[in-house]
């Protein structure tokens, strides 16, 4: 058969095979190709336009940027809003709420028992000192939890993916202690823009909306046992805490900051003078299996060996 009609030609790209493969691979590229073979013809895209998407995604991936678009589309928060859903469905509710990883988490930040200073040297915005416990559902403390932590510079970049900063600055694992218990001191950080003039940048001008995110500060908590818990807390006040192009602000991760906090108990941080404070528990649930405890990010966890 030379000539085909579109039916017949998505017939054959849905069929076509000479070994099983993978049927779960197989069921999900079917559906792809047929919802964009689809789209193709009701909306009359051109070859223009085909090959000119397949270029900027071919600039996306070479620029690190596909977890911008995942975020920026929605992707990121779907998939916790429907692994909210399945928990509803399953009883499993409570908790801290769950919140988008992003795509700038890098492991292996030093570790340090009970508390840290994320900052190094002088301050580059208002002293600030993040505190609490790790609990789980029943409010009893979670001993020696690790509690990954990191965020952006005062301009909105992150290391390992800015340049010029150190690396690992701004990210640290706490271990906490028999209560439960950590701390840490950096400042506030600021929000942050996508990256000008890049490839996520033309797809948010031509969609005409901006490519913002609130101040935030991200985490990973594990524990043996105890549900890896990958959430993030939002700074009030920020202009775009009700407009996050990632669609990641929720309810119960919004804190309250404590304003000139008299220094006394926090000489260990290099603090001496009033500060900004916030108190927050991270509550963990109980893991319904070990690959639930599994101190994986989302990355980690696709690329290592069941």
């Amino acid at each position: 058969m030379s000539e085909l009609t579109q039916a017949q030609l998505l017939e054959l790209v849905n069929t076509k095979k000479i070994a099983p493969g993978n049927a779960r691979v197989r069921q999900l590229t079917e559906r792809i190709v047929t919802d964009l073979f689809k789209t193709i013809d009701e909306l009359d895209v051109t070859p223009d336009e085909f090959w000119a998407a397949a270029g900027w995604l071919t600039r996306l991936g070479a620029a690190g940027q596909t977890g911008l678009i995942t975020a920026g589309l929605g992707f990121d928060r779907l998939l916790d809003i429907r692994a909210d859903e399945a928990d509803a469905k399953a009883g499993r509710a409570g908790g801290t709420p769950r919140a988008i990883e992003g795509p700038l988490f890098v492991a292996g930040a030093p570790m340090s028992q009970v508390e840290v200073r994320l900052d190094e040297g002088e301050p580059k915005g208002e002293v600030f000192v993040m505190e609490g416990q790790v609990l789980d559902l029943n409010g009893q403390p979670v001993p020696h939890a690790s509690v990954d932590v990191w965020h952006a510079n005062e301009v909105g970049g992150y290391s390992h993916f800015f340049p010029g900063m150190k690396p690992y600055e701004l990210r640290r694992r706490i271990e906490t202690d028999a209560k439960g218990q950590y701390r840490f001191r950096s400042f506030l950080p600021p929000g942050y823009a996508i990256p000008p003039n890049s490839p996520t940048s033309e797809l948010f001008e031509a969609l005409g909306r901006h490519g913002n995110r609130p101040a935030h500060i991200h985490f990973l908590v594990a524990a043996p046992g105890m549900r890896t818990l990958t959430t993030q807390v939002n700074i009030p006040g920020d202009t775009y805490i009700d407009d996050d192009f990632a669609f990641a602000t929720r309810d119960g991760l919004i804190v309250a900051l404590e304003k000139n906090v008299a220094p006394a108990g926090y000489e260990s941080l290099g603090i001496s003078a009033p500060f900004t404070r916030t108190k927050f528990n991270f509550v963990m649930q109980n893991a319904a299996s070990a690959d639930e405890a599994l101190p994986l990010t989302r990355m980690e966890r696709v690329s290592t060996p069941a």
